[in-house]
């Protein structure tokens, strides 16, 4: 408990300290922003020492060079900021809700994220499409959560259909990414756990595959190599 008390104020500190530092950068080129924000990430990884959470990160080798899809398991938090640490120029896929935050939404205007509305359906992905067609021809990793939310770990998978697209549209290779992070940090919940979280790069897949083999292909390597990750953790605790 105290350890997860002292972990979320310095946390959250160093949020406020990085979202205060940036406001600068709406008057210069989106570059100086992505920076200040991957700093947000590496600082809040180091912070986890403090509660007795390591970070092991595999697999970067398999990171291929340019325009890419990247499509990873969302058990936390924790992920959201770590995957910004370790491409390029990323942008995330995300609820057009979010954009409308107040700070957070403004901070995503200026990182060109990807809104995308769901109550519009087809137009959804429609715009979604048109907006990563143009981010990958700047040469962006797009990173896209395939389903949707948050899930425990150990729920059962529930991928949905915009990754698909997205991947069919792009022309992109797609690398998938497993976690554990659900077991330390959770989702909706103060408490955060010792041990190590595992994020691990798995090896792309190229583009080209139809629809039904890229889809089933990327939740068996996905889901498979997070089944054992989390297993893994188990047994070592």
């Amino acid at each position: 408990m105290l350890r997860s008390v002292a972990f979320n104020l310095l946390f959250y500190l160093n949020l406020v300290l990085h979202l205060v530092a940036a406001i600068p950068t709406f008057a210069l080129p989106r570059a100086m922003f992505m920076r200040l924000a991957k700093s947000w990430g590496r600082t809040s990884n180091a912070l986890l020492a403090v509660a007795g959470i390591r970070v092991e990160l595999r697999g970067l080798e398999r990171i291929p060079p340019g325009a890419l899809l990247i499509a990873a398991k969302h058990q936390s938090v924790w992920e959201t900021f770590t995957l910004f640490t370790l491409f390029d120029d990323p942008a995330y896929v995300l609820k057009r809700e979010l954009m409308w935050v107040p700070v957070f939404g403004w901070y995503a205007w200026k990182s060109d994220m990807i809104p995308v509305d769901r109550a519009s359906r087809g137009g959804a992905l429609s715009g979604m499409i048109d907006r990563a067609r143009a981010e990958f021809a700047r040469g962006r990793q797009i990173i896209i959560f395939p389903e949707g939310t948050r899930t425990a770990p150990g729920a059962p998978p529930a991928y949905r259909p915009g990754v698909v697209h997205l991947y069919a549209e792009a022309g992109v290779p797609c690398l998938p990414i497993a976690l554990n992070s659900g077991l330390f940090w959770p989702r909706r919940k103060f408490l955060r756990y010792p041990g190590t979280i595992v994020l691990e790069v798995l090896d792309p897949i190229p583009p080209g595959l139809p629809r039904e083999k890229f889809a089933a292909r990327l939740e068996h390597e996905i889901e498979t190599a997070t089944d054992r990750l989390i297993s893994a953790a188990k047994m070592a605790s």
